[in-house]
């Protein structure tokens, strides 16, 4: 797949799939953009933003073309329905969702300048699959499935392509609670049919191919990158 001298844009690059992500396209050759509130180790540009309070100005630095665009921020707040406040949804939902809609619409020129662009977003297994205690990110991330599809069939003729990952369980500082111990890592193993929960590697190789060239017939599509999770049993 060929990187070299593209430019992409990283937001949530500070850990977890994002970092992995950017440190991947920085070795295939890309000119990496990075943004989130603390800034990552590598040797990418940096910006500055919070996705719970997001500055579309932020990215005007940028240049004039970006050819892919990855959102990785994300949520995992899991209680019983009952405990959920409406700030905890509103919360979910702008960091999830909102976030999201300010950097696309703070980049579309850019996009649309590439010819070819890439956005990848990214929903979760929860989505398909109904899990207990997952009500608030399900339905956070159930709007980025729609936000995806609409996109990807408003922007096509602009050639730009809209994508999701939804992943089950994956070993990232955001899911540390659900990982702490070995006895929670056994058991979430087990509970995926190829026996093991995922990892920043397997998400950022799946989005690395659809911000490719070679991805470049994919578009509207919501990826099951779970283990098999959300199919098997």
């Amino acid at each position: 797949m060929s990187f070299q001298g593209k430019n992409y844009l990283i937001i949530g690059a500070s850990s977890g799939i994002g970092l992995a992500l950017a440190q991947s396209l920085i070795e295939a050759g890309a000119n990496v953009f990075t943004a989130s509130r603390t800034q990552p180790d590598l040797q990418s540009t940096h910006i500055t933003w919070d996705a719970a309070s997001p500055d579309n100005q932020a990215f005007a630095s940028l240049p004039t073309t970006i050819d892919g665009l990855a959102y990785c921020p994300g949520t995992i707040n899991l209680k019983p329905f009952n405990r959920f406040t409406s700030e905890d949804f509103q919360k979910d939902f702008q960091i999830n969702v909102l976030g999201a809609v300010n950097v696309i619409q703070a980049v579309l020129p850019k996009l649309k300048a590439s010819g070819n662009a890439s956005v990848v977003l990214f929903s979760t297994v929860a989505v398909q699959t109904g899990m207990g205690f997952h009500a608030s990110v399900a339905a956070s991330k159930g709007a980025i499935e729609g936000l995806t599809r609409s996109l990807a069939a408003e922007y096509a003729s602009s050639k730009i392509r809209f994508n999701a990952i939804a992943p089950s369980l994956t070993d990232t500082p955001l899911a540390k609670m659900l990982l702490s111990s070995p006895e929670k890592i056994d058991a979430s193993n087990k509970r995926h049919p190829l026996g093991r929960v995922g990892t920043s590697a397997d998400i950022a190789a799946a989005t690395k191919l659809l911000l490719s060239d070679e991805g470049s017939w994919i578009t509207g599509q919501i990826l099951h990158i779970d283990g098999g999770m959300g199919n098997l049993k």
